[in-house]
């Protein structure tokens, strides 16, 4: 039986809803559209931060500017309280290294899965070091991540590092529709491609295979 992580997500908020103290949020996140409805969802519950860990992403050119619409947007957003945002410099060493032997695959497959786990699990470092109370991700927003892997390695880590995990599936009730509508609020940049050189590579070819027909 699948988990319902959306519901897991509620059950959560409903045992801190009504704290007086708001517990705090290590929020990795993957850019500015898909930050949109989860920072919209969940900034009445938690004192979060953001954190844009993704060495993924290549060139740097992409990097740095997914990461100022990432500030931009916490800036113009009517948030009801405050976020911060931490972030890594560029660097894709660490990606290249997990990605050995996993040029060719398409998007989806064990690359994604080890992508994922490379960046979940420098978040729950990082939240332990720091002292938070929770991490999650935004990518279980995508339609095109696969959101049992993320909250099975969140799980995982939890336990690893002794950290509570947000589970959650935020395309959930609208979640990507409702992205998808800020977006166009706040006229933000929607990249064609997951960030990685080879997603790059593979959105080419759908363009180039589009423009033939």
């Amino acid at each position: 039986m699948q988990n319902n992580y959306s519901k897991m997500t509620e059950e959560i908020i409903e045992k801190i809803k009504d704290c007086n103290k708001k517990p705090s949020l290590l929020l990795h996140v993957c850019c500015a559209p898909c930050s949109s409805y989860v920072l919209e969802y969940l900034n009445e519950y938690f004192e979060i931060t953001l954190y844009y860990y993704n060495p993924n992403i290549s060139p740097e050119s992409e990097y740095l500017f997914r990461l100022s619409e990432l500030k931009r947007l916490t800036k113009e957003m009517p948030l009801s309280r405050a976020v911060k945002i931490l972030y890594e410099p560029y660097g894709e060493s660490e990606f290249l290294n997990i990605s050995k032997g996993l040029e060719n695959l398409p998007e989806g497959g064990a690359r994604c899965k080890k992508c994922y786990r490379l960046r979940l699990e420098q978040t729950a470092k990082i939240s332990k070091e720091k002292g938070f109370d929770f991490f999650t991700t935004t990518l279980s927003i995508s339609p095109y991540k696969n959101a049992n892997w993320l909250n099975e390695i969140g799980k995982e880590l939890s336990e690893k590092y002794g950290i509570e995990y947000l589970f959650s599936d935020f395309k959930k009730k609208n979640g990507y529709k409702r992205s998808i509508e800020l977006s166009a609020v706040y006229n933000l940049y929607r990249q064609d491609y997951c960030g990685c050189v080879y997603s790059k590579e593979q959105a080419q070819i759908r363009r180039l295979e589009k423009n033939d027909k």
